[in-house]
């Protein structure tokens, strides 16, 4: 896969982006996702672990597998700890996609914290609508598991 860069989150061809307004300090948020199984929560993630020794920071890597079928090498390349994690999708199993990338930024808000997720992509095989729809379902999934995870 072609890597992504910090600009192409402003210019992908597709992206989504999830504001979640959390009842939890943004330090638990981090901590869910530094965890040793990271966005457990999450229903659609068969696994998400670090391949990297900590402390993690840019350079650091991991693995996920999605729906226990499509499976993500990644590398961080944006790390400010506590705050911001920004990731490039070095490699997968399947030409979903080209490009792709996940930023997660945690920051407090109203007593909580604010936790925005976006996903940035370009499409790898022509999917059309169906793959539109089945990727704007799954970025849906993991955002609705992470509020729940978070407000329960």
């Amino acid at each position: 896969m072609e890597p992504v860069d910090a600009e192409f989150f402003e210019t992908a061809p597709e992206r989504r982006t999830f504001v979640l307004d959390l009842p939890v300090s943004p330090e638990r948020v981090w901590r869910g996702l530094t965890a040793t199984n990271p966005l457990w929560w999450c229903r659609l993630m068969s696994s998400v672990e670090y391949t990297s020794p900590r402390p993690f920071g840019v350079g650091t890597t991991r693995r996920a597998s999605v729906l226990g079928v499509l499976r993500l090498r990644e590398r961080f390349f944006r790390w400010e700890e506590g705050r911001r994690q920004t990731f490039t999708v070095d490699g997968a199993n399947l030409p979903v996609f080209r490009r792709f990338g996940e930023d997660y930024l945690v920051e407090p808000a109203g007593g909580g914290c604010r936790f925005t997720w976006t996903f940035a992509y370009e499409p790898g095989v022509r999917a059309g609508r169906v793959g539109a729809a089945l990727n704007d379902r799954v970025f849906a999934s993991l955002a609705a598991d992470t509020r729940r995870h978070f407000r329960g």
